[in-house]
């Protein structure tokens, strides 16, 4: 299974890489690319999405060292490491399971389902996700419990209200459009911009 996803990564790199004739090959290799993405997600569709998810955090990390905090060189690759474990073994796993759920407990496909599906997901879910989220880092960062709650009194507010700002519109595009095996996948790619504010904010110490 790594071996296959590691090929499919190499693919990817040779499309981004190489340079395109005409556009008549670039969508050749997309569709190439998409076909690959999608026997691979058919195979082993709970596999893919945690490997995304941890991946997808771990570049959030990347660019919120780089982007947001400016630190060049002096990168911290161990904090990268931990972000990466936590889409690994908490974002990936809870998100997908819950879009599982949330399938299960709002019917239907329809604009109105979508809406059904956005609200349970963000007046719900994401409220206790994201209090989970800055607990774990927290934690992971050695933080002690009395620390761990001070940092997340002062924090959850902000990237609450971030969070509305964000994905209510995402979120009903990503349920009225996007089949169940892609939301995850879907979502990690726009989160690429939300976890580099999100792991700027749970590693603010």
């Amino acid at each position: 299974m790594l071996a296959a996803i590691l090929l499919y990564v190499s693919r990817v790199s040779v499309y981004v890489n190489a340079p395109s004739s005409n556009h008549q090959d670039s969508g050749l290799r997309m569709a190439s690319l998409f076909r690959s993405y999608q026997a691979l997600i058919t195979r082993r569709p709970w596999t893919v999405q945690i490997i995304t998810a941890g991946s997808l955090v771990g570049l959030g990390d990347v660019a919120s060292q780089q982007l947001i905090e400016r630190k060049g060189l002096n990168h911290n690759v161990q904090r990268t490491i931990k972000m990466m474990g936590i889409g690994f073994c908490f974002v990936g796993p809870v998100i997908g399971s819950w879009y599982k759920v949330l399938d299960k407990l709002v019917l239907g496909t329809s604009k109105t389902a979508a809406m059904k599906k956005m609200l349970v997901d963000q007046l719900c879910f994401a409220p206790c996700f994201l209090g989970s989220f800055l607990l774990l880092s927290g934690a992971l960062n050695g933080l002690s419990n009395e620390q761990n709650l001070q940092k997340f009194r002062r924090d959850y507010p902000d990237a609450l209200i971030a969070n509305y700002y964000l994905w209510p519109p995402v979120q009903i595009a990503n349920f009225y459009f996007i089949p169940l095996h892609h939301r995850l996948a879907v979502v990690q790619v726009v989160a690429v911009i939300w976890n580099s504010y999100l792991t700027w904010k749970a590693n603010k110490l």
